[in-house]
């Protein structure tokens, strides 16, 4: 039943699979909860007789190599697993986001805000592989206005025990040790003359924005099955805007000057993709690929989640090795071929000149052995892709203005669409669409982020 909860003792010594493909629904939405309470495994596919099911299920039962010490040849999944976190009592555990069932253990570390599975400090993990993921979000306790001793160090231990392949129980313990920061206290009738935080700040130095997008990406998709997706996209907007008034440096009311530093530079751009992509726009996905789509990406590393996020690009040409291209409308051009990868789908994309070569047979040609290697080049690496991946994405090989460049079409920023001004359009290729681009949205997110 949706909804319903999966006993503690129940959920840390079963898991529940589901390996579903075919063209209609299959309930996948409604079974995701079980699956998701016990750590398991899901593909959707559509149908039994692709590489996307084969492959995937082959590899569920992938063992070490056998030259891995004490694990050599034992399997890589792992079962009964459960996590607890303990934490210095300046700050407490929110929730986690994840493949999770909460054990209900309540504690002094326990914040009364919850994100994800909270009210607790421990949880069942059910199933574990070596790619399996957790987000545990925390809760400053301290107020800001009584600032902590310059030597007060905050400590978060990580308490991870299973079931190993052999037989024997395993505990992990991680333990993780930093500095506190204290902002310090403004003359509150001093009128500052740049907005943001000074240049040297800890917090901006050590801010990680890859693994903020993603646990921001969490955030998003667990809200999004109590909440509207238009509730939780304002939600995302406004997160964005608070982050870049704090951090970025510029002069209140003047778009101009708005620079955000290094360590934030990307972030928005993750979130304009995320805004984008299947997990937020529903649109054109059913009900089960929704719920694949969301399950997958809360149990993924941060790699694979920034992947799912913002698809990566390469371009091939005759100009020179592969290179890595902007996601970008203008990266598409005739006489190249791309290669997209968006987690769950690996597209070899030819251009419309590549193709009309293609056709006309020049790979065949020894005279042409170049542009046999150039065909071959994107159609190897994505198969090193495919190769490390689980689930095993879908290949696609698709050519310029055809039905399945779609795929392709679908993840590309819309620098240039059917309402640009054709006289000033540069190279690449047009995106029907009515979405803003990245320029227009960063500007819009510079004037919001400078008002006072």
């Amino acid at each position: 039943k949706k909804g319903s909860h999966v006993p503690p003792q129940m959920a840390t010594y079963h898991v529940v699979d589901v390996f579903a493909c075919s063209l209609d629904q299959v309930g996948l939405l409604e079974m995701k909860s079980l699956v998701e309470a016990t750590g398991g495994l899901t593909v959707l596919g559509d149908s039994f007789g692709q590489s996307v099911f084969k492959e995937s299920l082959r590899r569920v039962f992938q063992t070490y190599p056998d030259d891995v010490p004490q694990d050599g040849g034992k399997m890589m999944m792992t079962f009964g697993g459960s996590l607890e976190v303990l934490t210095s009592r300046e700050f407490k555990v929110s929730g986690a986001i994840g493949p999770v069932t909460s054990l209900q253990k309540n504690g002094p570390n326990v914040s009364d805000l919850e994100v994800g599975k909270g009210g607790t400090n421990a949880w069942s993990l059910g199933g574990i592989d070596p790619g399996t993921t957790i987000a545990v979000y925390f809760d400053i306790t301290n107020p800001g206005t009584t600032p902590l001793s310059e030597d007060k160090r905050r400590c978060i231990q990580f308490l991870t025990k299973y079931q190993h392949a052999s037989g024997r129980t395993r505990i992990r313990s991680t333990t993780v040790v930093g500095p506190w920061y204290n902002p310090p206290q403004q003359d509150p009738n001093k009128q500052p003359q740049m907005g943001g935080v000074m240049m040297h700040n800890p917090m901006r130095e050590s801010f990680d924005q890859e693994a903020a997008a993603v646990l921001t990406a969490r955030m998003a998709v667990s809200q999004s099955e109590s909440e509207s997706v238009d509730d939780v996209l304002r939600w995302v907007d406004r997160s964005l805007i608070r982050l870049c008034t704090k951090f970025a440096e510029y002069a209140p009311e003047k778009p101009e000057t708005f620079r955000l530093p290094p360590e934030f530079s990307l972030y928005p751009q993750f979130m304009f993709h995320l805004r984008r992509s299947q997990f937020l726009q529903l649109f054109n996905s059913s009900p089960d690929e929704a719920a694949y789509y969301r399950y997958i990406l809360t149990k993924e590393n941060t790699t694979n989640s920034l992947v799912m996020i913002q698809p990566t690009l390469l371009s091939y040409s005759f100009n020179g090795p592969p290179q890595a291209v902007l996601l970008d409308s203008e990266s598409v051009r005739p006489d190249t071929i791309l290669l997209l990868d968006t987690f769950f789908h690996v597209v070899v994309f030819h251009g419309e000149t590549i193709a009309a070569w293609r056709e006309q047979g020049y790979h065949e040609q020894e005279e042409h052995a170049s542009f046999r290697a150039l065909l071959e080049a994107p159609q190897s690496d994505a198969q090193l892709i495919m190769d490390a991946r689980f689930p095993v994405p879908r290949y696609i090989v698709c050519d310029q203005h055809k039905s399945e460049a779609r795929f392709l079409m679908a993840k590309l920023n819309p620098s240039t669409t059917h309402n640009t001004n054709l006289d000033a359009m540069g190279s690449g290729t047009q995106v029907n669409t009515d979405d803003v681009s990245l320029r227009v949205f960063m500007e819009h997110l510079m004037k919001l982020a400078v008002q006072p």
